[in-house]
């Protein structure tokens, strides 16, 4: 297939994709209202759990869509794949362009009351003491800080995909867990008020931060080492419905799924 042929693959794969991440984008917003209002303080223990599911569900898929593609069987190089894929971009989609999202809406600066509430003295004397570093959101990078969640995960998502490649379900999950664990990512650094406005700006920096992220790390990536037989890049999810090779998504993977243990 030619590079004009695949990147128009790429850009209908992106356009399939978009309505569910609108949703799961939604669905973020929801979260972090409810972390405001009931989770506060709550805010990296909600990272910690999303964050290395993210890393999880999208070393599955991207493993997954390599052994299909490629039938490969050499599992060191699955396992190179499935790991550098799913922490790479969930590196990007998790932490670092919510980050620079954070930077532009300004939810780092606090508002006047809470600076003043109870508990919050020892960070207005590290204010004082530097004060380049006042309310602008801090690095919170998953494989740094909780490398000792994200690395297994990687692990264990690339294990289950070696023994039982599928892309289905993994692929849809990915992207509403990558969407909470953005969510958690702004949340650690959200100290304005939330108003309609600001609510707008998360909604457009969380579905950037899960679309591009997740269709490359899911369908692009792992398909940058394999020749695509140009259809539909040869996944199935419940987002694309499409049907492969005359039968439904579903079964065209769970046929190529049989057909790669049988070899």
């Amino acid at each position: 297939m030619s590079f004009s042929g695949k990147m128009k693959q790429i850009f209908q794969e992106l356009k399939i994709h978009s309505p569910f991440t609108l949703l799961g984008a939604s669905t973020g917003i929801v979260l972090m209202l409810l972390g405001r209002a009931f989770l506060v303080g709550q805010e990296h223990t909600l990272f910690a759990v999303f964050h290395p599911l993210h890393v999880l569900l999208s070393a599955m898929v991207t493993a997954a869509l390599f052994e299909i593609h490629r039938k490969a069987k050499n599992f060191l190089m699955i396992l190179v794949i499935g790991i550098v894929g799913s922490i790479g971009v969930a590196t990007l989609s998790d932490c670092i362009l919510p980050f620079f999202g954070e930077t532009i809406l300004g939810v780092a600066v606090p508002t006047h009351a809470s600076l003043h509430e109870e508990g919050h003295e020892h960070e207005d004397a590290a204010m004082a003491q530097h004060p380049e570093e006042a309310h602008h959101p801090k690095w919170h990078i998953g494989f740094v800080e909780e490398w000792y969640l994200v690395f297994p995960a990687a692990v264990l998502g690339v294990l289950l995909a070696y023994f039982k490649p599928t892309t289905h379900l993994p692929h849809a999950s990915h992207v509403l867990v990558s969407t909470w664990a953005s969510s958690a990512h702004i949340l650690m650094n959200t100290h304005a008020d939330i108003s309609l406005m600001l609510l707008v700006g998360m909604f457009v920096v969380l579905f950037l931060s899960v679309w591009l992220p997740c269709c490359v790390s899911d369908i692009v990536f792992p398909l940058l080492f394999v020749r695509s037989d140009g259809a539909h890049l040869g996944h199935s999810c419940i987002l694309c419905g499409k049907k492969e090779n005359g039968g439904s998504g579903v079964a065209a993977t769970k046929k190529t799924d049989s057909s790669l243990r049988s070899e």
